[in-house]
């Protein structure tokens, strides 16, 4: 069992990390029960591997929890479903010191994040990440959002959950393409500043997704250490170094967005897509060593994830990907930031790209 603190003042949480936690709920979570009872949001797929494993558990603690179940997939974080969760929530009488249990992945944890920011101008919320990309990435730090019909993400707020509670065997009910995308945001880790997590990446890689479990909980703990730090240092990206999580985001964004946000493109294979992509721009502005970039898409490749325009099945012109990135939520000033990397473990965000350099390097990834 690992404990992981995110330092914030008044808004600081733990990150209990632990092989079963799942079957321990109630010795966690009781605490955040008000009158025996705890509100828990999931999807149809999470429902059926772990609500009643999740229910069970808390039950033996006298727990009892109510379930709001939505469909599974990125199209359920909208303005629609999200009016629907609001609704449930106002029926079940939720007051503002009650704490809402996020039960899934990404779409889940942010789509109940940010219902729980302005629900009663703010309530309490718990993240139990169930997939890799949540475990690694997404339950923490607070930045919860909803896609528009602009892009993704444009909806949102910052709101920190009081708890994270993290159980690497949900990764066993996963496909394995899921723990693939997932282990994307593990990846940027490295490649944003710790040259030799990159090389642990690279040796372990295959076998974290195959299931090793010492690889897994190896990869969560650091990957999380990693965040924690940096949103403690940058909650909202205000100083420039939260935005060093973007990396491969801006790229992985346009990508999603024209593939439909649909399962054509998992957000983390969007974000594998993204990184060799930033990486491989990189190397044609002279900024890194093009054996660099090599190396990134190489791995990237080995463990089955998208590295360029095809593997990500987009055909867009570099024009029509630019014009997705126009409507990103980094743009300030009519100028859009970049992730882009000196090397392997040396992001840095540079504030001055063409944008038409980008969409001629794009038209060439698709030549």
């Amino acid at each position: 069992m690992t404990t992981v603190p995110v330092t914030l003042g008044s808004r600081s949480y733990d990150i209990l990390i632990a092989e079963g936690a799942l079957d321990q709920a109630a010795t966690h979570l009781a605490r955040f029960a008000r009158g025996g009872r705890l509100v828990v949001v999931t999807d149809d797929d999470v429902a059926a591997a772990q609500l009643t494993r999740l229910e069970e558990s808390l039950a033996a603690g006298g727990v009892a929890i109510e379930p709001i179940v939505l469909p599974s997939g990125e199209g359920t974080k909208s303005w629609r479903y999200l009016e629907t969760l609001l609704d449930r929530l106002l029926a079940l009488e939720v007051e503002r010191s009650d704490h809402i249990v996020a039960l899934g992945g990404g779409v889940i944890g942010d789509l109940v994040g940010f219902a729980a920011s302005i629900l009663k101008r703010g309530c309490n919320f718990v993240q139990v990440p169930t997939t890799l990309l949540a475990q690694v990435d997404s339950s923490v730090g607070g930045k919860t959002a909803i896609n528009s019909a602009a892009g993704k993400n444009l909806v949102g707020a910052f709101h920190q959950p009081a708890f994270v509670l993290i159980d690497p065997s949900t990764l066993d009910t996963l496909p394995s393409r899921e723990v693939a995308a997932g282990y994307a945001e593990v990846v940027k880790y490295g490649l944003i500043d710790d040259a030799a997590f990159f090389d642990w990446c690279e040796a372990n890689g295959p076998a974290l997704i195959a299931g090793d479990r010492a690889a897994q909980l190896y990869a969560i703990e650091k990957s999380v250490r990693a965040k924690a730090a940096i949103v403690a240092d940058d909650e909202r990206e205000t100083t420039g170094r939260r935005a060093l999580l973007n990396l491969g985001h801006t790229f992985g964004h346009a990508l999603e967005a024209d593939t439909g946000f649909s399962d054509t493109l998992l957000h983390g294979e969007g974000v594998a897509a993204g990184m060799a992509l930033a990486f491989r721009f990189s190397a044609r502005q002279g900024l890194c060593d093009p054996a660099d970039a090599a190396r990134v898409t190489a791995h990237l490749q080995t463990v089955g994830l998208p590295h360029d325009l095809a593997s990500a099945h987009v055909k867009a012109s570099g024009a029509e990907l630019v014009a997705h990135m126009l409507h990103d939520k980094k743009m300030a000033g009519g100028k859009l930031p970049f992730l882009l990397a000196r090397g392997i473990g040396q992001t840095f965000l540079a504030k001055d790209v063409d944008l038409a350099d980008v969409a001629a390097f794009l038209d060439e990834e698709r030549g």
